[in-house]
């Protein structure tokens, strides 16, 4: 299991973004697409109360929406970076 799971959907230009800020940062990733497997859309909304996309989850913590800081800070803090 990777570090870094991406929660996102086709047709969301963020998640387009994010996926490749993170390829630039050149960190591996796990893509979810939330609208083709449900257990996993499930688990995000049950984990952030929020039903928005992308959703990174970095080992345990989530950012919801393409939040360069907060995404920087945790991958820091997480010796991913």
């Amino acid at each position: 299991m990777k570090d870094i799971t991406v929660y996102s959907t086709s047709w969301c230009g963020f998640c387009h973004q994010l996926k490749e800020w993170l390829k630039e940062k050149g960190l591996e990733f796990e893509d979810i697409d939330i609208e083709a497997d449900e257990a996993a859309a499930k688990e995000v909304v049950e984990a952030t109360k929020q039903m928005g996309v992308p959703v990174t989850k970095i080992k345990d913590s989530y950012v919801v929406g393409f939040d360069r800081p907060k995404l920087e800070e945790l991958l820091k803090s997480n010796k991913l970076i």
